[in-house]
């Protein structure tokens, strides 16, 4: 079968992709696209947003490289974008089957199924996709033959079926390497820079299940590891390959499983592997030593959840840590001089603005080399989301403006509209203080920060001067 993968075209001009100019390939799909071509099919990624690829283009790719199957994934800001490329598929051939996948539509498949897509993929996704593509290539879009398959949603009549769960993966070394060789791995960008970078992942799973969060929901609750030396493979693969040696780990927990890290340590080692790399942590998986030993073997950045300056919001969401740990940890960095950034949500709908303040001020408490704000968002699938729609706090349906940077519900004692000033005074309290502008000076990074913040506030100001807003 020849297999069209796809990012949805038009995201590029979406706020979420604006705000950092971040062009990341999607994984997800090279790991779906290795899988399939393990098994024989031939396969295309369309990384639209990276390739600036609008619906015109996308459909002149579509007809000139005339695919049995169009897969299109989306996360929750982009499903609109994913939706129009549904509808321009189908509206070429009513026959070409369009299946989705993605965070999003794994839990809100019945919107994708009134969208067009012909099959949903809930879940992780390689197993799936495969089994459903060999079918498809056997019997065509016979929904019938589509009862036995785990992890799918599909009309079937006039109703719409759920197949159930999809096991996870236990053994994640069984998949193949992403497939790199199908994306533009020479146009990913940070900051609109072009700064080549290996995007990794070396487990799936969270066990903590935070309210706010679809980690869990999406990936599950048991976490798996790949073993050391598959991930260091990858690796030393893509570094020569793609002649750079910036690794990013998009793992939620690179650390929970110490000995995997232990191991993938002494794999750089052994291989004298020279690659700077940076990784997400929570501050009651990490310990000195480990620190060090991240970055004595080329770790440059360190992620932290943090989440809230209030142990009562930290324990009503799940996170399962305390403020003294937090303490802790980013002294140790401070001392091991680490770059680390910290993470801090605003807005659940028990805080009061006063509580907001606070999270704000226990950053600048903690004072990591950088501050990340953002407005609780309730996604679909997570806890949040289903106390929102219960308790109606939801003000703004509109999926794009799910970017965590606008406020879309409003809280017991605040107003969407407070919500969104208070990210607004968040970026401005941290970044104004005098302290962290020398630092950034010294260290000749001031502009590349003030350009991050500039472009995730001013479309904000921007609407509200033109009296666009919401």
């Amino acid at each position: 079968m020849k297999v069209l993968l796809a990012v949805p075209p038009g995201i590029d001009k979406l706020e979420l992709y604006r705000v950092l100019g971040l062009k990341a390939p999607p994984l997800g799909l090279a790991w779906i696209a290795a899988v399939l071509e393990r098994a024989g099919h031939k396969v295309r990624i369309i990384d639209s947003p990276t390739e600036g690829i609008d619906l015109k283009a996308f459909m002149n790719e579509v007809k000139s490289w005339n695919p049995d199957v169009v897969g299109i994934t989306a996360i929750t800001p982009t499903v609109y974008k994913a939706y129009d490329a549904v509808k321009a598929v189908k509206e070429y051939d009513k026959d070409l089957p369009v299946i989705m996948g993605g965070p999003h539509v794994t839990f809100m498949y019945e919107e994708a199924l009134n969208n067009g897509a012909d099959v949903v993929v809930r879940g992780e996704g390689e197993y799936t996709t495969l089994e459903l593509i060999n079918t498809i290539e056997k019997v065509g879009l016979d929904t019938g033959q589509f009862k036995s398959i785990r992890g799918l949603a599909f009309r079937s009549g006039d109703g719409i079926i759920r197949t159930p769960d999809r096991p996870p993966i236990k053994n994640l070394d069984e998949l193949p390497p992403p497939a790199r060789h199908l994306l533009p791995m020479d146009k990913y960008t940070l900051f609109g820079k072009p700064i080549r970078i290996i995007h990794a992942m070396a487990s799936r799973g969270c066990p903590y299940g935070c309210s706010f969060c679809s980690t869990s929901y999406f990936w599950g609750r048991m976490v798996r590891y790949r073993s050391a030396k598959a991930v260091a493979d990858e690796i030393e693969d893509a570094v020569n390959r793609y002649k750079t040696n910036i690794v990013v780990f998009t793992d939620d927990e690179f650390t929970l499983g110490k000995r995997f890290v232990y191991d993938f340590l002494r794999e750089i080692r052994e291989r004298k592997l020279d690659i700077n790399f940076s990784c997400g942590s929570r501050v009651d998986t990490i310990d000195r030593d480990m620190i060090v030993k991240l970055k004595e073997h080329g770790c440059t950045a360190l992620y932290f959840g943090v989440e809230s300056g209030s142990q009562d919001t930290i324990n009503k969401i799940g996170k399962r840590i305390t403020l003294e740990q937090a303490v802790r940890v980013f002294q140790w960095a401070k001392e091991i001089n680490i770059d680390h950034v910290g993470s801090f949500v605003i807005g659940f709908p028990w805080e009061s603005i006063e509580d907001m303040k606070n999270t704000v001020r226990f950053a600048m408490k903690l004072d990591p080399t950088y501050a990340q704000f953002t407005v609780a968002t309730p996604y679909p699938g997570t806890p949040l989301y289903y106390q929102a729609v219960s308790e109606n706090l939801i003000e703004d349906w509109n999926w794009e403006h799910y970017t965590t940077l606008r406020a879309v519900m409003r809280g017991y004692r605040f107003t969407k509209e407070q919500a969104q000033k208070m990210l607004q005074w968040a970026y401005v309290k941290y970044y104004s203080r005098l302290g962290f502008v020398i630092r950034e000076l010294i260290h000749g990074r001031l502009g590349t920060i003030i350009t991050a913040i500039k472009n995730s506030l001013v479309p904000w100001f921007t609407e509200r001067l033109l009296g666009r807003g919401e």
